[in-house]
């Protein structure tokens, strides 16, 4: 795995939000070196890249609120971000805490340094991403569950059904129609919502 996610770097568009200094400029050289595709932003843009895989922003005090507003831009699949700072004061290591940076770059920057912490981010953003996506898993399934629970009472309140036989009754209707349980079930739930509210004028 670890041999893959090295080759995976190569290809990977950064962004590296950082004054074209010294600094900033050795961080694209070496990028570059690495195979990663990078571009800077300077000064501090109003969105994210969203296309960047990697967002690399120079965290400085003065530019707290707009680092924090870019950081915070929702997107289904966030990029990983890496905080390049000079400091580590209380007031920097806030910064870098509340942007959700996954690893930190120390000034003055180093290939070693910039390619570890690179590797390190990238590693815990696809273990972070695994993790959405199996919640996302488990969300769908619960609200799944909830829906085919919901239409169970529905048969049951108006076709007399017991749960068993409700339970029975779906199943055949989303093999019937080559759909899920929570499909079918949304849509018996959806029928008797429009027909009490119907009934009810």
């Amino acid at each position: 795995m670890a041999i893959q996610l090295l080759r995976d770097l190569k290809g990977l568009k950064i962004q590296v939000i950082h004054a074209p200094d010294s600094e900033g400029l050795t961080i694209v050289e070496h990028l570059g070196r690495m195979g990663c595709k990078s571009e800077t932003s300077w000064p501090l843009p109003n969105e994210l890249d969203p296309d960047a895989d990697v967002v690399l922003i120079s965290i400085e005090q003065e530019n707290r609120e707009r680092i924090l507003k870019l950081c915070r831009q929702t997107k289904e699949v966030p990029p990983t971000i890496l905080a390049v700072a000079s400091y580590e004061d209380p007031g920097t290591l806030q910064i870098i805490l509340e942007c959700e940076a996954l690893s930190v770059i120390e000034r003055p920057v180093r290939l070693f340094g910039l390619l570890t912490n690179l590797t390190i981010a990238r590693s815990l953003w696809m273990e972070r991403h695994k993790l959405r996506k199996k919640v996302k898993k488990l969300e769908r399934r619960l609200d799944g569950n909830h829906m085919i629970s919901r239409a169970k009472s529905i048969l049951w309140e108006t076709q007399g059904l017991d749960e068993k036989g409700a339970h029975e009754s779906i199943r055949k209707q989303a093999m019937a129609k080559r759909l899920s349980m929570a499909d079918i079930s949304g849509d018996i739930v959806k029928a008797y919502e429009i027909l009490t509210f119907n009934s009810d004028k």
